[in-house]
């Protein structure tokens, strides 16, 4: 029975990347077709969810031997990690109390165009006021929860190359 889900890390690590592009596409459609704007905390999570993408991608490209599928497995697991932090906080920010939640902030294309770079990143990283509102669920999870989901199964996904490896 294990045997049925031990593939080449290779597939898994494809299966990674199309997973990542394709929540990107579905943010897209969520922002270009259904007009929601993303917050600070959005598009650090698209980024995440980018790098992630890009990181099992290459490893899908490169297809390694066990060394690197264990190195590509770690790095994957680490971004996703990282992605993951920023959709708990997210999480956390969308469950505070009214007069606990961050005041909001001026848009993201005025704070890039008008402070400095650092400013901007701990805006894109602390979140703000608009991080808190929820605009769309499914099944009674906002998007940060569901991607909060995705990013903590795309680590364990990562994590599980390294049992996957085929032993000669």
């Amino acid at each position: 029975m294990i045997e049925l889900i031990r593939f080449n890390p290779r597939i898994w690590f494809f299966l990674g990347s199309i997973s990542c592009f394709s929540m990107l596409g579905v943010g897209a459609y969520l922002q270009f077709i259904e007009h929601l704007e993303p917050c600070p905390l959005c598009i650090s999570q698209r980024i995440g969810l980018f790098l992630l993408g890009l990181v099992f991608l290459i490893a899908a490209i490169h297809n390694p031997a066990a060394k690197g599928i264990k190195v590509y497995s770690i790095l994957g697991a680490l971004t996703a990690v990282g992605g993951g932090s920023i959709s708990a906080r997210h999480v956390w920010i969308q469950h505070l109390p009214a007069n606990e939640v961050p005041e909001c902030s001026p848009g993201l294309e005025y704070v890039f165009e008008n402070f400095p770079l650092t400013d901007t990143l701990k805006l894109m990283l602390n979140g703000t006021g608009e991080c808190a509102k929820v605009d769309w669920t499914l099944l009674g999870l906002s998007i940060p929860q569901w991607t909060l989901m995705a990013f903590l199964g795309l680590a364990t996904l990562s994590v599980l190359q390294i049992w996957n490896i085929k032993q000669d």
